[in-house]
């Protein structure tokens, strides 16, 4: 469930709100929590595999000139 409420005022970009669900996943994950392990090296082992597909195809839509007819992609 997305913590992001699109009332907040404080970062408008396009993809902010699935960027902080992302860091939020990575640093609250079993891999950098009991393991001490980096979030880059748990995004490697496939933590929050959703968030950062999710992450990526929402940065991906902005560049794509039909999202300006379909809306971007994501929350």
């Amino acid at each position: 469930m997305p913590r992001y409420y699109e009332d907040k005022v404080e970062d408008r970009h396009p993809c902010a709100g699935v960027k902080e669900d992302l860091k939020d996943c990575l640093l609250n994950s079993v891999c950098v929590l009991q393991e001490g392990k980096t979030p880059k090296d748990c995004l490697k082992e496939g933590y929050c595999k959703a968030l950062q597909v999710t992450f990526f195809e929402c940065k991906r839509s902005i560049l794509d000139n039909r999202a300006r007819f379909r809306g971007r992609k994501g929350y």
